[in-house]
């Protein structure tokens, strides 16, 4: 595969340019197994090409994200607490517990200590809040201008659950699931969409404060740790495809799972959370909030039998108490469909790049 020019920001920022940009990536790395040092052929049950969240070798799962905001630090977190978080969600969200975590840093010479150990601060809090610890790292200083800053990368390993071998039994009392994870391939026809909580919170709050709009002065990001949130809805069961919708937003995660799972998609807008207050920011920036990204919620595809039951179980949680069903997976449509509140069909496209870009 050949592209020509040069790489953009739309490369980056979760939408088609992505996509692009991956299929570039997949041509040189997309291997069907995998060989340890002693030769022997690993088992790849997730592989690169699937593009979840996590792989899954020999039942490890793994996972890798790299960070880059602008500020460093803006209401309600900063780039530490996003760091843990996005990478432990990215473990949780194929049903694993995440065990433990490297952490490198991308240092511009001149960086102060003290924000420095601010990020470490908030990177140490939010591995308490999640139970993970870092076991391994590396730092690198460079010149002025060679980064903005600093970028933080992190990496993590899980392991299946208990949890995740009952929540899949219990689909299979309903219907056939051939993956043993929960991948974006799995959503068939009748699934339920829900959404953990309010969308939109974290992308607006950055912009806002970022650019010195003065939208809603009590908006705060939305980060934070989602694998207790998960394995207690695991317990309940009936779930098969999960997803934090980050870079892209629900639109960019809903256009994955059709595609994946070669199914359409029908959500209602009166029924997607969003606040008054990003709503009204959106329409005065000229913002889709359904493009844009979040970093402390999970959308989930879970059979139709069970979807009360685990509407009801995540209400009952702090970080699920304005979770909503939003639509339902169908045969009868094709791609990503939006019932809008006057009672029209709106096709909802997978965006082009993310409207709030270095907010991940």
């Amino acid at each position: 595969m050949v592209m020509k020019g040069s790489i953009k920001l739309e490369h980056g920022a979760g939408g088609e340019g992505m996509h692009e940009l991956l299929k570039l990536v997949l041509s040189y790395f997309n291997f069907n197994n995998v060989r340890g040092n002693d030769r022997i052929e690993r088992e790849v049950e997730v592989p690169l090409n699937a593009l979840d969240d996590s792989a899954v070798v020999d039942s490890i799962v793994f996972t890798t994200d790299s960070h880059t905001v602008k500020p460093l630090f803006f209401p309600g977190s900063d780039i530490g607490s996003l760091a843990i978080a996005g990478t432990v969600n990215d473990i949780a969200v194929m049903g694993a517990e995440p065990l433990c975590l490297s952490a490198a840093f991308v240092i511009e010479e001149g960086f102060p200590f003290s924000d420095f150990e601010r990020i470490l601060a908030s990177m140490k809090k939010t591995c308490e809040e999640a139970e993970v610890s870092i076991v391994t790292g590396d730092t690198k200083v460079v010149e002025k201008g060679a980064v903005e800053k600093i970028v933080v990368n992190t990496s993590a390993i899980g392991r299946r659950t208990e949890a995740l071998e009952r929540n899949m039994k219990e689909v299979r009392k309903y219907r056939e699931l051939h993956s043993n994870w929960l991948v974006d391939s799995n959503l068939r026809d009748g699934d339920k969409i829900i959404v953990s909580g309010y969308l939109g919170d974290h992308g607006v709050a950055l912009l806002s404060f970022r650019e010195g709009f003065e939208f809603d002065t009590e908006l705060k990001s939305d980060i934070t740790p989602l694998n207790k949130l998960i394995y207690g809805i695991l317990e309940v069961g009936g779930v098969v495809a999960m997803k934090d919708p980050t870079r892209g937003g629900l639109a960019n995660l809903l256009n994955e799972f059709s595609e994946k799972s070669n199914v359409g998609i029908l959500i209602e807008e009166d029924k997607i959370p969003i606040r008054e207050s990003v709503r009204s920011a959106c329409e005065m920036l000229g913002i889709d909030p359904l493009e844009i990204g979040n970093e402390g919620k999970v959308v989930m595809g879970v059979v139709k039998e069970k979807a009360n039951e685990v509407l009801d179980a995540l209400r009952r949680t702090e970080k699920g108490r304005d979770a909503a069903i939003i639509g339902s997976a169908t045969n009868e449509l094709k791609g990503v469909v939006m019932k809008t509140r006057v009672g029209g069909m709106r096709i909802v496209e997978t965006p082009i790049g993310d409207p709030v870009p270095r907010i991940c």
